[in-house]
């Protein structure tokens, strides 16, 4: 277990327009407000189509990470998650999970990590900007490389 007590900055009200990448349009409001880290503690969304973490194949090991994906369309979403900042490429990080509905499936359900989303209609968000410590994502060899959030120096 880690912890840090995280000093808060900014807060902001996000909406992302129809037709936009989910991950280009929250990279480009970082750079536009200078944001480097924070927490997206909710967001709903339209995604017209998106990549989330799963399989419907047998995983052979299943306490591994999944590298595989689904395919969504026309989806209600629900979401939240945290963005790092990677000083090597002066880039975000984030790290977002999603529940999505599929609206002519009777809204059916999958819930995962969003790996890819283009947006229909809406994205309405709420990001809180975490001043310090620094959060970075490294990798654990240990645990198949994932890279895990980490704060300051740890």
């Amino acid at each position: 277990m880690r912890s840090a007590e995280l000093a808060l900055g900014r807060t902001f009200g996000v909406t992302f327009d129809h037709g936009e990448d989910f991950f280009a349009a929250l990279a480009e409001f970082c750079t536009a407000n200078d944001v480097r880290q924070g927490i997206i503690p909710s967001f709903i969304a339209g995604f017209a189509e998106a990549k989330i973490v799963g399989t419907c194949g047998k995983m052979e090991n299943p306490e591994a990470p999944l590298w595989d994906s689904v395919y969504l369309t026309n989806a209600e979403v629900l979401g939240a998650g945290t963005v790092a900042f990677n000083p090597a490429d002066n880039t975000i990080s984030p790290h977002i999970h999603v529940a999505v509905g599929l609206k002519e499936r009777s809204a059916v359900g999958h819930t995962s990590h969003l790996l890819e989303a283009k947006v229909m209609f809406l994205t309405e968000m709420t990001f809180v900007e975490v001043l310090s410590p620094d959060m970075r994502r490294r990798r654990n060899p240990d645990l198949y490389d994932v890279p895990l959030l980490t704060f300051g120096a740890s």
